[in-house]
């Protein structure tokens, strides 16, 4: 029970925080019309009473439902000193996702079939509601998801990563970004094929959420092609290169692949000023750009090296200027 209103009885919550009622208790919903709704029937509403005495025509569908009405609903009414009610099925892709309810005291007039059907324009209504919600949401993840590997996917990486620097700005908090690029795909994708490549693609997705799931709020995502990251909220900067190098490690045991190049630039070491997402991601590919040309087996770390006159650093600031035939360093970051 998600939300009583109305008239409440005795015992009744408008928020009910444990309300809830086995499904063998209503066959109607459970096994009558399951059928009819899964073949494309409409959802009908219909009205039971304290005596147990359905007024008016069995609704639609209703073929095998007990002529007396559910016992469920009756004992429930009587409990409750109901005169009579209307349930009208919310019917969601051919299953029951709730149900509207609606009861009047005993002595009242007994729910009609204008009632009824009243109560059914509102539960398609509302199903129709949860319908587009949904598809909303869908919509949602796809903005924001990879499909392949169903990590997140730039666009997703983009916007938490400018929330992350803000809260960096007001109050310090760390953000560290990790960039990897997935070693010997191009190897893979023209001796073994694409579908091959992409399951080594998926393996590593696998690998970098497992990772990931150490740091609380990391985000990882698929850049796109060869390219990953990850992105850690709050925690160290020695926690994320923990991280990091396990990373390394397993990534280099996967079968097909040779290993991965990472490169990480945190607000918790001395990289300087990080006024953008630009500029954490020009330190983080410029390690990562070190750590591919070294054929590195663990991270490189910005700002470790020399502080400000490290060698990462340096590289950042020279592809900022002038930017080497290189994907990693392309104006758009």
């Amino acid at each position: 029970m998600l939300v009583n209103v109305g008239e409440l009885m005795a015992g009744e919550e408008p928020l009910p925080e444990d309300e809830s009622y086995p499904v063998h208790d209503f066959p109607e919903i459970a096994e009558f019309l399951h059928e009819h709704w899964a073949a494309g029937g409409e959802p009908h509403a219909w009205v039971e009473t304290a005596d147990g005495v359905r007024p008016g025509a069995t609704p639609p569908g209703r073929k095998g439902a007990p002529a007396s009405g559910s016992w469920g609903r009756v004992a429930a009414l009587r409990r409750r000193g109901r005169g009579s009610c209307v349930v009208a099925p919310i019917v969601l892709h051919g299953r029951a996702w709730g149900e509207l309810y609606v009861a009047r005291a005993a002595g009242r007039p007994v729910f009609d079939r204008d009632d009824a059907d009243f109560a059914t324009v509102l539960a398609s209504v509302t199903a129709a509601g949860l319908a587009q919600t949904e598809r909303l949401e869908e919509a949602r993840r796809l903005a924001f998801t990879d499909p392949l590997t169903g990590l997140g996917n730039r666009r997703a990486v983009d916007i938490r990563l400018d929330e992350a620097l803000e809260a960096h700005h007001a109050d310090g908090t760390v953000v560290s970004l990790v960039v990897c690029d997935l070693n010997g795909l191009k190897r893979v994708n023209d001796t073994l094929g694409h579908a091959v490549g992409d399951r080594l693609l998926e393996r590593f997705g696998s690998l970098l959420s497992l990772c990931g799931a150490m740091l609380p709020g990391a985000l990882v995502a698929r850049l796109g092609g060869d390219e990953f990251c990850l992105l850690g909220v709050g925690p160290p900067a020695d926690e994320v290169v923990r991280v990091a190098d396990e990373l390394c490690r397993r990534a280099a045991e996967l079968e097909m692949g040779e290993g991965v190049a990472c490169g990480i630039a945190s607000t918790g070491d001395p990289i300087g000023p990080v006024p953008s997402a630009r500029r954490l991601f020009r330190l983080a590919d410029a390690a990562q750009y070190r750590a591919k040309a070294a054929r590195s087996l663990k991270p490189v770390v910005a700002g470790r090296d020399g502080g400000t006159e490290d060698s990462v650093i340096r590289l950042a600031d020279t592809s900022a200027a002038h930017p080497p035939e290189r994907r990693r360093f392309r104006g758009r970051r």
